[in-house]
């Protein structure tokens, strides 16, 4: 409705500084829905599901008109993680992605061009080289061309060149990969995966539903994170707006990461040693 528009969408908001109001629902909605079910719990019901998706789809809804495809996937991910944790059946999710499935030729005409261009250069980057596959192209030649162990802190020439746009947010595993090549690839994945395995752990010992439901759906929104970031680099995803958990240059995504960081080691901190 109001907002600063750059690249033609409205995402941030002026109110001395700058901030982007939809990555803070990355950790608001979660919050609700968990606190949602905390209230429902031991007589959770179908219509539950049905009304936190619908607490869901509002914000989501509202996103994609600004329009921001990456972050209303990342909210939507936060938000069903937490529904699912809750006991959505794996025949509701069935019935869901078949029903997705289905709605794909509508979902292609409610879409914008420049997505429907990202996912068919996804396709075939080569169809325009120097046009809207040139993102794709140049980060997989980044990538390959990094090897082993890559060209050396500050060596990249595809990342100095200025052949791989957006080099300091989206695209910044591109420059990673080339400079520090296949085993630096490999550090930084296990060193996600620890992390993410010890948010699943604080989620597993919490004390109570809330705090399972939200450490469990902030650990797998990380997750998320790192996927689609890694997946649209390297040219196995459509190119979305999605940073580098902790790599990415950024403002309030980092914030936001941050808090939730900070929101699993508060979980963590209160638990109880001995249930009362």
């Amino acid at each position: 409705m109001f907002g600063l528009i750059k690249n033609g969408a409205r995402r941030w908001i002026n109110i001395g500084f700058i901030i982007q109001p939809s990555e803070i629902m990355k950790l608001a909605l979660p919050l609700m829905l968990a606190w949602y079910f905390q209230k429902r719990e031991g007589m959770i019901r179908w219509r539950d599901f049905l009304f936190a998706g619908i607490l869901l789809a509002i914000p989501v809804g509202l996103i994609l008109r600004q329009p921001d495809l990456g972050t209303s996937l990342l909210v939507t991910s936060a938000g069903f993680f937490v529904i699912f944790l809750a006991g959505l059946s794996w025949r509701l999710i069935i019935g869901l992605i078949i029903a997705g499935l289905a709605s794909l030729p509508l979902v292609w005409t409610l879409m914008h061009d420049y997505q429907r261009n990202r996912i068919m250069t996804l396709l075939d980057p080569t169809s325009d080289p120097l046009g809207k596959g040139f993102h794709i192209i140049q980060s997989t030649i980044a990538i390959g061309s990094g090897g082993l162990i890559g060209k050396g802190w500050l060596n990249g020439t595809q990342s100095h060149l200025e052949f791989i746009p957006e080099r300091t947010t989206d695209f910044i595993f591109a420059v990673f990969s080339e400079e520090f090549g296949l085993l630096g690839n490999g550090v930084l994945l296990v060193l996600y995966l620890l992390l993410i395995g010890r948010g699943l752990i604080i989620a597993a010992n919490a004390p109570t539903l809330f705090a399972r439901l939200l450490a469990g759906a902030l650990t797998l929104s990380i997750f998320t994170y790192v996927f689609v970031n890694m997946g649209m680099v390297s040219g196995i995803l459509p190119v979305v707006g999605v940073p580098l958990p902790f790599v990415s240059y950024g403002g309030t995504a980092f914030v936001t990461l941050s808090l939730g960081i900070g929101t699993l080691m508060s979980i963590q901190r209160h638990r109880k040693l001995v249930q009362t």
